[in-house]
């Protein structure tokens, strides 16, 4: 007889264990790079709230990331940011890999810096390009909307 698989501490929340919620998800983080992170938070769930199609934001823990899923209307691909683990001074919005998204935000914003096909990377004392990254998060959110023919 197999014995049942063990949750992950890398992989989504266990059905048992609520995951922590908003500033929670922050609070081991250094100042500078949790007020950046924050920043972005503020952005993805105003960005969710302003896009037709989307319906109510999850936040949860994926990876040990802060992850944001659009499970009520399944409209999007998950939104992950984090701290670059190597470089304490940058963070990262991340993308599934296997969608076009980064590929289709490179023809729109190519002055921003990518990290291979699944991150979009910032500076922590940089400058925030909100516009731009609203228009990134507002594609995420709404991936698996386009290319869909209405009935």
């Amino acid at each position: 007889m197999r014995k049942p698989a063990q949750a992950s501490s890398r992989g989504s929340q266990s059905a048992r264990a609520k995951p922590p919620s908003g500033e929670a998800l922050f609070a081991a983080y250094p100042a500078p790079v949790k007020a950046r992170l924050l920043a972005l938070r503020r952005l993805i769930l105003e960005t969710a709230k302003a896009t037709k199609g989307v319906g109510a934001l999850e936040e949860t823990l994926k990876w040990g990331q802060p992850s944001y899923l659009t499970p009520e209307t399944g409209s999007g691909s998950t939104i992950r940011i984090d701290q670059v683990k190597p470089a304490a001074d940058q963070v990262a919005i991340y993308f599934h890999c296997q969608t076009n998204l980064v590929e289709t935000f490179r023809e729109f914003y190519p002055e921003l810096s990518y990290g291979g096909n699944r991150a979009i990377l910032l500076d922590v004392a940089g400058k925030f390009p909100e516009a731009a990254l609203r228009h990134c998060v507002a594609l995420a959110l709404t991936y698996h909307l386009r290319g869909k023919a209405p009935k």
